[in-house]
């Protein structure tokens, strides 16, 4: 069994999400004032700054979500948007062409389904899952 997500990709969004939610949180806690003919900052407005924050930082995190599983019956890919369930019988080939940031799968209907977990940023982590992957592939179709 194969199963890979995005490395690199994981720990800059960790990273970025966790920064957004403390900026926005110390932005907010910096909010409060009392002047007249100035704009006042009351608590609402730092709860919604806190909660805009946080959803920024949830927006970020959704780019961790891309992951693949396969096995001898098929392979599982779940991207941004979407997910498929395929068997091997369906793929005539498992692409990673130079320049490409990630993995795809070529169907035998000429259909192109992106593997954006296993991306080229990872290098050896990807090379490593692609060559997997197309061993599971290559094993499913002589059965």
């Amino acid at each position: 069994m194969i199963t890979a997500a995005p490395y690199r990709v994981k720990f800059v969004c960790w990273t970025a999400a966790a920064a957004v939610a403390v900026i926005f949180t110390v932005v907010a806690v910096g909010l409060r004032g009392q002047s007249e003919g100035v704009a006042v900052f009351g608590v609402g407005d730092q709860v919604a700054m806190i909660g805009l924050g946080l959803l920024g930082a949830t927006a970020i995190l959704w780019f961790t979500r891309p992951r693949v599983e396969a096995d001898a019956d098929g392979i599982r890919i779940r991207n941004l948007f979407g997910s498929y369930d395929l068997p091997w019988d369906l793929v005539r080939e498992i692409q990673f062409d130079a320049g490409n940031s990630w993995a795809s799968l070529e169907l035998v209907d000429d259909e192109v389904v992106a593997i954006m977990a296993v991306q080229a940023a990872d290098k050896g982590r990807a090379v490593a899952a692609v060559r997997g992957l197309r061993a599971l592939h290559s094993a499913a179709l002589v059965r």
